[in-house]
């Protein structure tokens, strides 16, 4: 079993229903799923970018990605609706807590300069959003073989009700806020 799963029965439950006054572990929020996200504009150059982009992602998160479309022509941006501009990736059970574990312990120690996550990534319904402003953090991708740095976007779903208990989950979990 993942070392996070560990954690989060024994550990994260008991405070989370000691905090919020479950009657019932049941009740305790527990993280869904996890989605990683690239966006790739030069994929309107040239679709090798997507193909790249899809290597990147399936050695971080271990499992294969799907590619994004565009909804609907941008004659600006010179985008073609149903044209290729992204991979995304929905983590789920194990494959989630394995990613998160790397993500917390390996890949976030590694950003230069951290300070912390910043807390302004809640949505209001339990959910946490971050950006990344560079995959190479993670350590399955070679600095040297990478032809472009790209972002990343992370959000963990979560059975939350409040913003408040899912900061209280993350951070029981490991995850470094900002103070």
């Amino acid at each position: 079993m993942a070392q996070l799963k560990e954690k989060y029965k024994k550990e994260v439950i008991p405070v989370l229903k000691e905090k919020f006054n479950y009657s019932s572990i049941m009740e305790v929020p527990k993280i869904e799923k996890v989605i990683l996200n690239v966006g790739v504009s030069e994929a309107v150059i040239d679709r090798k970018f997507v193909d790249e982009a899809m290597k990147d992602i399936e050695k971080i998160a271990g499992q294969k990605p799907v590619k994004t479309k565009a909804k609907k022509s941008i004659n600006q941006f010179k985008v073609r609706q149903g044209q290729e501009l992204g991979v995304k990736v929905t983590l789920r059970k194990e494959r989630m807590w394995e990613f998160l574990y790397k993500f917390i312990n390996v890949a976030l120690p590694r950003i230069r300069d951290f300070k912390g996550i910043a807390v302004k990534g809640f949505d209001g319904k339990g959910n946490f959003t971050l950006g990344i402003k560079e995959h190479t953090i993670f350590p399955e991708i070679e600095f040297e073989s990478t032809e472009k740095i790209r972002g990343l976007s992370i959000t963990i779903v979560t059975t939350a009700k409040t913003d408040a208990e899912c900061k209280e989950l993350l951070a029981t979990l490991g995850v470094p806020f900002r103070r």
